[in-house]
């Protein structure tokens, strides 16, 4: 029996071709993923934690300003999530063209990433500054006059910021792709220690109140635009966009990041669209559940903030996998580094929990509150290791070999029905107080983590092509 062995495209291989192939180097060493996740991590705890500072300093200018700026922020998350799916479409795309060394037609959707998300970043911000009014008396009702004329400040200064802010997604995207983390890092981290640094003075020195917050906001948004875009300028870099006023759009490449971008899009909207329903129930328990609910929501996601960084950085390791045609070794990378972000969980949620008693304490949260929170955080911490990682981390995986749709279609499903759903059934019937809000989310994650196992074992997420 004569055995034929077969490269991705199909084509016969000669033995000799098979076992070089198969003796090539990983394409990344241990030291290279570390290079890559460390940053990525990094970045995304610090952004958690300055954004946690942000809101006690906000906090301190009254009531109806972190009730403004809460409500705005639950808008503002759902736009920026959306421009940060479009930009990891491009993260997919650019990474795919990398690894087939083919930088040429990468840089030539670089641009095109750039100046889509623009597009679209600017047409958003004219449509929510023209019917800022009627939108948010469409979505928060007969709030308070006072909150009302706070949100109305505060979202007239960050809907300014929308273009800034996705054009930094982007810039950030693309140096990701290019296994690059450390200037996004740098970048974000400067720029959070500036709105900090702008809040401080605008706010308490200027007494600009929520004016001051946004403001700042705006101006750090401007800074990480303007520093990444000139950044990507150099030409030593393998992705680079220059030549801005010559730019222009190439529907089809803009059509093939869309394909990727959407459902990203869409997959992430639902999810915040979901925490705000979630949101609506917890809100009849009382006020010691809303406090101890809203403290352990803060907690739980600094938690897993960390392994979500491993989860972005798996998206340019499997894309640049996939675009060299090294299918198994990208099925490598996602087992590889979903084992190592359920390490950097186990030791999130050890350090999360321990902190959390303290946390409270310095919060000035009531008794009940705090011990309601204790309970929801030490059970968060027992199941969140057992299911979290199989529920996301794959999906970044798969997502960067172009298996997005599948992906989409389980996160809905499972978060209306089996988050959303069995919540408003557990607070509202049991008895059991926000505690059912975790409950249906530990069922949530379990759905996800067994149909995305599934769904990688059968390999069908290798049958997708992005490029």
């Amino acid at each position: 029996m004569r055995i034929r062995y077969y490269n991705r495209s199909g084509q016969n291989l000669s033995f000799e071709e098979s076992v070089e192939t198969m003796n090539e180097k990983h394409m990344f060493s241990n030291r290279d993923l570390w290079k890559l996740l460390i940053p990525l991590m990094i970045e995304q705890l610090l952004a958690s934690l300055m954004g946690t500072v942000d809101t006690m300093m906000v906090s301190n200018i009254g009531s109806e300003a972190i009730s403004a700026v809460s409500l705005v922020d639950s808008i503002n998350v759902l736009v920026i999530q959306a421009f940060a799916a479009l930009a990891a479409g491009g993260t997919i795309i650019c990474s795919q063209y990398l690894g087939r060394r083919e930088p040429e037609r990468a840089n030539q959707f670089a641009s095109q990433v750039v100046l889509a998300t623009t597009a679209l970043s600017v047409s958003v911000m004219l449509i929510c500054l023209a019917f800022r009014s009627p939108l948010l008396r469409l979505i928060f009702g007969s709030v308070e006059p006072l909150v009302m004329q706070d949100s109305k400040i505060y979202f007239f200064y960050t809907a300014l910021s929308f273009p800034f802010i996705a054009v930094y997604n982007a810039g950030a995207s693309l140096f990701r792709a290019q296994k690059n983390t450390r200037t996004p890092m740098a970048v974000s981290v400067t720029s959070n220690f500036l709105n900090i640094g702008g809040n401080a003075i605008l706010i308490w020195g200027f007494k600009m109140g929520v004016a001051g917050a946004a403001l700042s906001t705006l101006l750090s948004r401007i800074f990480c635009a303007v520093v990444v875009m000139y950044l990507l300028r150099k030409p030593e870099y393998e992705l680079s966009v220059t030549d801005y006023h010559k730019m222009r759009p190439n529907f089809g490449n803009i059509k093939k990041i869309m394909a990727v971008g959407i459902p990203s899009g869409i997959e992430n909207s639902m999810f915040q669209f979901g925490k705000l329903a979630i949101q609506s129930t917890v809100s009849t328990l009382g006020t010691v559940a809303i406090a101890a609910q809203a403290m352990t929501n803060i907690l739980e996601a600094l938690n897993g903030i960390c392994a979500m960084g491993v989860g972005i950085g798996m998206m340019t390791v499997v894309g640049q996998c996939i675009g060299a045609g090294r299918d198994e070794e990208a099925a490598y990378y996602i087992k590889k580094l979903t084992g190592w972000g359920e390490i950097v969980l186990i030791v999130s949620c050890a350090a999360v929990l321990a902190a959390t008693k303290p946390v409270t304490i310095l919060g000035g949260m009531e008794a009940k509150s705090a011990k309601m929170c204790f309970d929801m955080m030490f059970t968060i911490t027992i199941v969140k290791p057992l299911v979290w990682a199989l529920s996301f981390l794959p999906a970044y995986g798969m997502r960067a070999a172009g298996d997005v749709k599948f992906s989409m279609t389980v996160t809905c499903f499972s978060m209306w029905f089996f988050r959303v759903v069995l919540a408003v059934l557990l607070c509202r019937f049991t008895g059991i107080g926000p505690m059912g809000v975790w409950v249906a989310m530990f069922t949530d994650w379990t759905v996800r983590a067994i149909f995305f196992t599934q769904r990688f074992r059968s390999r069908k997420w290798l049958r997708h092509h992005v490029v």
